[in-house]
């Protein structure tokens, strides 16, 4: 295998991406001056040195804690827990949540081995053992395994019994904005109708 097979080999590893697309960023680069090649190189070497999960969420910063735990203007008494440190970036772009957050890391998904355990579960009951904290809101996605986690999430925070006690709520889910009845699929509707609310 000479270098090339090799780098495509390693790109078509990254998410997303196949043998062709991973040909194609090759074939860019080699296209490239040796200098921005050198740079990218470099910055990916010193990608583990400089970027670690934040102590207090598990997000990802090169500065610990995180910009957004350290934010004296955010809502401390509010945690939104989310799978991955990307789905920070998502909710964030849309600039209305105002809390801080708290990094899973996974979720439960038996038949891949990943049980209650591997989940960064730890951090955030101390957050809520530690009091201050009115609402933790869970936000996986709303899939088998979503769902599976944040039961598992709810029930472990119900049994902490901190007075007063953390009302946990779950993202709400049904039908998007602007979208059309006749195009939704059965379970969409179905959560749309469990999920109202009064008008």
């Amino acid at each position: 295998m000479n270098a090339f097979d090799e780098l495509a080999g390693n790109f078509s590893k990254l998410p997303g991406i196949g043998k062709k697309s991973a040909v194609r960023m090759v074939n860019w680069l080699l296209k490239q001056d040796r200098s921005y090649v050198q740079r990218f190189a470099q910055n990916l070497g010193s990608l583990h040195e400089k970027i670690k999960p934040c102590s207090i969420c598990g997000a990802w910063t090169e500065n610990d804690p995180c910009s957004i735990c350290s934010d004296v203007l955010r809502d401390k008494s509010i945690i939104c827990v989310v799978e991955q440190s990307q789905d920070v970036s998502t909710i964030e772009a849309y600039g209305e949540y105002r809390g801080v957050y708290h990094v899973l890391g996974a979720l439960i998904k038996p038949l891949e081995g990943i049980g209650p355990a591997q989940l960064s579960l730890q951090p955030l009951l101390s957050r809520i053992r530690n009091g201050g904290i009115s609402e933790v809101i869970i936000a996986t996605n709303p899939t088998v395994e979503g769902d599976t986690t944040a039961l598992y999430v709810n029930k472990v925070i119900s049994e902490l019994n901190v007075q007063p006690a953390v009302k946990v709520t779950r993202l709400a889910t049904g039908l998007p904005v602007g979208g059309d009845l006749e195009y939704v699929d059965k379970r969409t509707l179905a959560l749309s109708f469990r999920g109202r609310s009064i008008f």
